[in-house]
Formats: C-alpha cells, structure tokens, sequence
C-alpha cells in the first residue's frame, strides 16, 4: 500500500493498513507534517458530536485512541475528560439540555454546580455557574503523535517492519494502482490512498474540483508558557457551544449574540494544559477564501480574556502563535457525509475533509476505509 500524505489521517491509515498486513509506503512532500495535524489541540473530543454516526464514529476512535496510548507512550494519551464552563443561565440551561439528551450517558455527561467543577479542576479559580463534565474527551500531544506513531510502525515485528516513510516525496503522477513522485520514481502497488489534508491543488485538486463539497477553514491558535498549576481537564467556554452540533439544542437559540472580537473571528475558546505545562488556545473560524495572511491581534486579546476569566489568574507569557488551515466537508453536505472518501481511480481512493473532527475521528476513518 502507498500512502500518500504525512498527517495524522495519512499515518492512521499506515496504522490500519499494517494491522491488516500490508507492507506499507508513506510519502510526504515536507520534511514533516506542517499542517492541521499539528496545529491543533490534540483533543479526542466526543462530547460535541452530532448524536448519530458522527457521536459513533468519535466512541470507536476513542476506543482506538486509548488502546494506541497503551501500545505508544510516546502518544501522551491522557483520558483528562473535559470542562464546558457555563458563564450565564442560558449557557447553563443549554448544558442542562444537552445532559438530558438520550445519549448522555455514551457521552459520559453530568452538569456540575461551580464547586464540583472546582473540585474536579482545582485551577479553575474565575467565575463561573456552572459545567458539563465529558469523561469520555481526551488529549494527545500533537506535536509527538506523527513521529511516536511512525516509530511503532518501524518497530514493530521482527526483522523487517513492513513500513516505509519517505519524507520529501511530493507525489507528481497518479496511474491505477501507482504513483510517482518528484525524483521520477514510481511506487506500485495493491492500492493507493491519498490523504492531501488541506492541499486542494496538485494532485488531488483535479478530483476535489471535480467532486467539489470541500472547503477549508482558517483558524488561529497560541501557547503560553508553562503554567505552575495543573490544569486536570480539557476546557471549553460558553462560545463553543455555537459551533458543536451536539449542542443544536432549542436552548441554542436563547444564547445573546457574540459581540465584538468574538463576532467578527467566530471565537470559541478551548484549552489544554500540554504535557510540559504549557496552555495551547484558541481558536477562530474564518471560511472566505482567499485566506489572510496576517494574525488577528483582536482574536488573541479575546481568548486570553476568556481564559483569564475562567482560570481567574493571568496567563503566563504567550510564547507562539500561529494560524493553520483544515478541510472539511461543506455544511450543506454534512448531513450525508463526515468526510470525504472517493475511488479517484483504479486502486486510488481519496480521504480528506474531516473538519474540525480530524484529530479525533482520524483511526476510526482509517478503519472505515478497510471495512
């Protein structure tokens, strides 16, 4: 099998594919995976699902995260469970909806009063009504997980993997079954995936024009420096609400409008506490291509105010910033498809446009790939 494609859906379906006994060859057109695999939170998010087959695709690849974290350390699988803190009573009704749902309890949900949430993540010191606690949400470090998960795969066995990664290999040439890259070397094979991520010219430009219903999002993220207090759990704002399609409740349509900064960047705020004690933050949405260029001062002022707030201390000195681009099925097709997968030739199929589930969802699409 080729796989083309570094990132975290790329380098799932290597996993996959050698579970089943594939030998495997990964190319990559950089030295290392640049994009949305690694500028993101590292969140196994379940808890915002759309109940139905997207909530059932986030279980089983949580299930498969959890058993990756055990077979590869190096992961830095935490099952740390989440925080949604409620600042208003309409934020608060919404969450008590949500924890009312039928599927609740696969979710792992309970709304909590302002001292349970402190009692289950001491740092939160702000102010606050109130909590949906998510056992089941997780964290890995997304900056370790390419790198620890190509590692296992060289590893594994005895003698040889059955594993190749080529980085440095862009891929010029698709054929039935083969590709070739740059150098002029063709890679034959039983079967082809392609997984461009948010690169939607070059090869893969042809077939997602010609198949169209994928967009790519921009979004803004940073990182603090360590933190000396444990952050025990995942955290999410009010404002995350509007964005997760779990919480597509009556009680959504009570919530005020954003204002302001969060209006203008559709801000939402998550936070995880990285394994070194850092806080990563974010994030924005912008959809209208061409993207900017330039980072929104605004849009960082706005987190770290939310942060503050909520953590009641001041943030330690920001240390990077950055922005990324992700691909994602359109809206008016989400409702048939949570990604997008397609035989774009004789033995090459196309996998790409997750969205903002990719980090989460990425085993299990691999999976399904093979079914």
């Amino acid at each position: 099998m080729v796989i083309v494609g570094g990132g975290v859906l790329g380098t799932m379906h290597a996993v996959a594919a050698r579970r089943r006994g594939f030998e495997v060859v990964q190319l990559e057109r950089e030295p290392e995976a640049r994009g949305a695999s690694v500028r993101n939170f590292g969140l196994v998010w379940v808890s915002g699902r759309k109940a139905g087959p997207e909530l059932s695709l986030a279980l089983r690849a949580r299930e498969l995260w959890s058993g990756l974290g055990a077979q590869v350390p190096g992961l830095g699988f935490r099952a740390a469970g989440s925080l949604t803190l409620a600042t208003s009573d309409a934020e608060l009704s919404l969450l008590k909806e949500a924890a009312a749902l039928p599927d609740a309890d696969r979710r792992g949900f309970e709304v909590l009063d302002a001292a349970a949430v402190r009692a289950v993540n001491p740092a939160l010191r702000g102010d606050f009504a109130g909590g949906l606690h998510c056992r089941l949400d997780a964290i890995v470090e997304p900056r370790l997980v390419l790198p620890a998960l190509r590692g296992y795969l060289a590893t594994r066995g005895e003698g040889q993997s059955g594993y190749e990664w080529h980085p440095g290999r862009e891929v010029t040439e698709i054929a039935p079954n083969a590709v070739r890259d740059h150098t002029g070397t063709w890679h034959q094979c039983d079967l082809v995936i392609l997984c461009p991520g948010a690169a939607h010219t070059g090869i893969a430009g042809r077939y997602l024009a010609r198949s169209g219903g994928v967009r790519r999002v921009r979004l803004q993220m940073m990182q603090t420096a360590p933190l000396d207090t444990r952050v025990t759990t995942a955290l999410a704002d009010g404002d995350s609400l509007r964005y997760y399609p779990a919480f597509d409740l009556p009680g959504r349509d009570r919530l005020p409008p954003q204002q302001g900064a969060a209006a203008r960047t559709r801000a939402q705020l998550l936070l995880v506490q990285r394994a070194g004690g850092g806080l990563t933050i974010g994030d924005t949405h912008e959809y209208d291509e061409p993207f900017t260029f330039d980072l929104d001062e605004d849009a960082y002022d706005q987190l770290r105010g939310r942060a503050e707030a909520l953590l009641g201390v001041p943030l330690p000195r920001i240390q990077r910033r950055w922005a990324g681009v992700y691909s994602e099925v359109e809206p008016a097709r989400a409702g048939r498809a949570l990604y997008h997968r397609a035989e774009v030739e004789p033995g090459v199929v196309l996998v790409t446009g997750p969205g903002g589930r990719g980090m989460t969802c990425s085993p299990a699409i691999a999976e399904e790939t093979f079914s």
